[in-house]
Formats: structure tokens, sequence, C-alpha cells
């Protein structure tokens, strides 16, 4: 029932990619992750003085893990993913998050001793089979950002973004795990420092007049800014939180995978963006590669087969 949940997670997930584009119609990229971060830390936070205070009491070791978690997990991962988004269909931007697991299993054998063996890495094998043809595919604003190859400054940016992601999903997971930090208060005091974070990047990157917002556009700017923050911040980085406490990072990454298909479906309906063949055909070979990599851990043990552990009350 717990991957049903995760399944469902990522389905709603997926839609922020074509939400973000319609919010970025009407907000500068950096100016509209500080204010959802800043509003969803806000929430969180203010929900966890009402009902248990004590969780703001924090040693220094946990102070760290939080500030940690706010430059990769928030900030870096959120401007450039929002940056990109700019130049990219939603569906090529949630398909190159497929290379989350590479960056996850690496980071889990650092930081957890999570094992390397031959299934696993003819699964990532796969992945990257599966990855490559829709590194291929550009609109024509992406094609204005040439990098190297068929590789895009844009795509590069994404490619960034994930890596600091799970980075900072494997930070969250010490921090819930071992350092005995709720995933409100993990996610809410990260979120806050992070929006802090983009604010000052915006007051010095973007044009204030008197705010990077579309002239006559705040209201739909306020409005995206509440779902966006809704739907991730508040429902999706909380349920992944604890999910955590079941699953590995890596599997987690893994069944991410079936993102791009949500995502598609989700430019479709609201972006009217055409849904490619190339997007199907590369989920259904990484999917077969998420298969295997299931497969190894439940063998492993990395992942748990009983009931999963409650979340701590907040």
């Amino acid at each position: 029932m717990s991957i049903v949940v995760v399944i469902l997670m990522y389905g709603l997930w997926s839609s922020m990619f074509s939400i973000a584009k319609v919010a970025l119609e009407y907000s500068s990229p950096i100016f509209l992750t500080s204010a959802r971060m800043l509003l969803a830390g806000l929430i969180l936070l203010s929900y966890l003085a009402l009902t248990k205070r004590s969780s703001f009491k924090l040693q220094k070791n946990q102070i760290l893990s939080l500030a940690l978690l706010a430059v990769f997990s928030i900030y870096l991962t959120n401007v450039l993913e929002f940056w990109a988004l700019q130049y990219l269909s939603a569906a090529k931007a949630c398909f190159i998050y497929s290379l989350s697991p590479f960056f996850a299993a690496f980071f889990s054998y650092l930081h957890f001793g999570e094992r390397m063996n031959l299934k696993k890495w003819i699964g990532l094998s796969l992945g990257v089979v599966g990855i490559i043809p829709v590194l291929y595919l550009k609109t024509g604003a992406e094609e204005m950002w040439s990098a190297v190859g068929f590789l895009s400054w844009p795509s590069l940016a994404v490619i960034a973004a994930a890596l600091f992601s799970v980075y900072g999903w494997v930070i969250l997971r010490l921090t819930v795990k071992t350092q005995m930090v709720s995933p409100v208060m993990a996610n809410g005091m990260s979120m806050l420092f992070g929006g802090m974070l983009a604010l000052a990047h915006s007051m010095f990157a973007e044009s204030w007049n008197p705010l990077p917002v579309a002239t006559g556009h705040l209201s739909s700017f306020v409005g995206w800014t509440l779902i966006m923050t809704l739907i991730s911040n508040i429902v999706c980085y909380n349920l992944y939180g604890m999910m955590l406490k079941k699953f590995t990072a890596t599997f987690l990454s893994f069944l991410g995978l079936l993102s791009p298909i949500f995502a598609s479906f989700h430019g479709w309906i609201f972006l009217d963006e055409p849904i490619s063949w190339v997007i199907f055909l590369s989920t259904a070979i990484v999917s077969l590669g998420l298969g295997i990599v299931y497969s190894a851990e439940l063998k492993q043990g990395y992942i748990l087969k009983s009931k999963p552990a409650q979340p701590r009350a907040v």
C-alpha cells in the first residue's frame, strides 16, 4: 500500500512542472522560488509553533544539517529548475530528473554504506539507455542555449538541479532518521532559510519595479504560488519525508521515473504540449531498470518489508 501512496504522490508532484511554467509567465524564476519557499516555511513553522513548540529546540549539528538542506534541496534545486523551465517542455524537464537514481545510488553509498552489486549496475545502465533519447528532444527556445553536443544549458541546469535535489533528500534522510528531527521541522526550516537565500539573490539579480512580477498580474502570481505551495511544499515534501522512513532514497528516486508519464499528460492538459512517444518509450526502458534495482534492494535488506514506522508527533 505504501508503494501506491508513493506513486500517487509522484502523480501529484509531477503536475508542478506544468504549474511552474504557468506561474513563470507572471514572475521571474528566482523571486518565484523565494515567494513559494518563504510562504511554505512560515506555514509549516507556524503549525509547529501551535502544536509542538519543543520541536524548535535544535542542537548545533541539527541546525547545520538544516542549513545544508536549505542550500541544496531548496535554493539551488529550485532556482536552477525554474530558470530551465522557461526553455524546456514540462515533460522533458521532469524526465531529466530521471537522473536522480544515479546520484542517489552514489550518495547512499557514501552516507549509508549501501552496496552497488551487479543487478544494480544493470538497472542503472538501462537508465542511461532510456535517458539519452529524451536529451535529443529540443524546442525552439532550448536550441538558443546550446552547450555541448546534444546538451543545452537548460538541460544541464535541470541535471544539476536533480543532483542537488537528491543530495538534499539524503541530508533529509540523515536528519529525520539519525538526528531525530521531524519531517515537518526539517522541511519548514530548510524552506524558510532557502527562501531567504533566494530572496537575497533575487534582489541583486532581478529587476524590482516594484516587484519581479508582471504588471497587472499580481493576483495571478499569488494564486499560482499558493497552488504550488500547497501541492509541493505542504503535501509532497512532507509525504516524501515520511516515505524515507520505509524506503531508501535510491528506490524512491527510481519510483519517480514514473513521473514523466504523468508530466506528459499534465503538459498536454495545461500547456497544450504534444505528448511524445519518446517519453513513453524511454520511461518503459528506465522502468525496467526500476524493477531490477528494487529487486536487488529487497535482497540486500535496504527496503523494509514490515509496516512503515509511524511519523513522530509534531
